[in-house]
């Protein structure tokens, strides 16, 4: 069938043979048109499309390094201002430690002085009961031995000193010579 065109072809341009090395103009022209109608397309439609595409992914492409760029400035800035913040931290913690300790101390003095004034007041009161229990003992003694010197004195003389005047001046007289006794010997 392709020599059936190829013979019909060639009859009706007037039976030469067509040359295989010479270009039919025709068929050039029309597919250089075609070309340049394709080429017109391109250019007017499929280039523009090409080159918006391309500075939409430049475009997302910087400004995505602007985006990391802010981003590690900001956190960049975060963690200084992070830093920052716990060396403050740390400086109050230990202000606050010192001045606990401080407190402690003062809070320690206290308490060991009040601990002081308590056991000298504890002191005194026995100090003063104990002088207070020697009166009453010097009394008790007082009143019971001058009780017993005038019995004994009564028993020794022979007669009753129940006499209440006369039995406190022999009891007033016998202590005061114990007492003088006592002191000397000291």
């Amino acid at each position: 069938m392709k020599n059936a065109l190829i013979l019909a072809a060639s009859e009706t341009s007037g039976g030469e043979q067509p040359n295989p090395i010479v270009p039919n103009w025709w068929d050039t022209g029309l597919v250089l048109l075609g070309f340049a109608i394709l080429l017109f397309i391109v250019f007017k439609f499929v280039v523009p499309m090409f080159e918006k595409t391309f500075a939409e992914r430049t475009e997302a492409i910087e400004g995505g390094i602007a985006k990391a760029e802010k981003a590690q400035a900001e956190a960049n800035a975060a963690l200084d201002e992070y830093k920052q913040q716990l060396t403050d931290a740390r400086t109050e913690a230990n202000r606050i430690r010192e001045e606990a300790r401080a407190e402690g101390a003062q809070i320690l003095a206290d308490l060991k002085e009040k601990a002081a004034a308590e056991s000298a007041r504890i002191v005194e009161q026995a100090h003063t009961a104990i002088a207070a229990e020697r009166q009453a003992a010097v009394a008790s003694l007082r009143s019971e031995v001058g009780t017993l010197a005038t019995t004994l004195a009564g028993r020794i003389v022979g007669e009753s000193l129940e006499d209440d005047a006369r039995s406190n001046r022999v009891v007033d007289r016998f202590l005061a010579d114990l007492e003088a006794s006592e002191g000397a010997s000291k």
